[in-house]
């Protein structure tokens, strides 16, 4: 009887490693599906800021562009070239 006992004993322990072992490779599993599924979402967001960034740019050329800055000068705050006759030369 004695025999008989350890065999289940170790098929009891057998199993319940087969279980844990299991679980764990489910567990793991998920977790990398969760983990991919973040990344994915992030890779898009990324795209997404990149797009929007190149979009800022262009933006930000075109609203510093000399003729606007001139324009804007000359609209806004009324200014305009001096004649010869307003330059002065400073020496020091």
């Amino acid at each position: 009887m004695n025999e008989y006992l350890r065999i289940h004993i170790v098929c009891a322990i057998l199993t319940l490693a087969g279980v844990a072992s299991a679980v764990g490779c489910i567990y793991s599993k998920h977790q990398s599906r969760k983990l991919f599924t973040e990344l994915q979402a992030l890779t898009k967001e990324r795209d997404q800021l990149e797009v929007e960034w190149g979009r800022l740019q262009i933006e930000q050329g075109a609203w510093s562009t000399h003729a606007r800055v001139e324009r804007l000068a000359r609209e806004q705050m009324r200014m305009r070239t001096p004649v010869a006759g307003e330059i002065l030369l400073v020496r020091p």
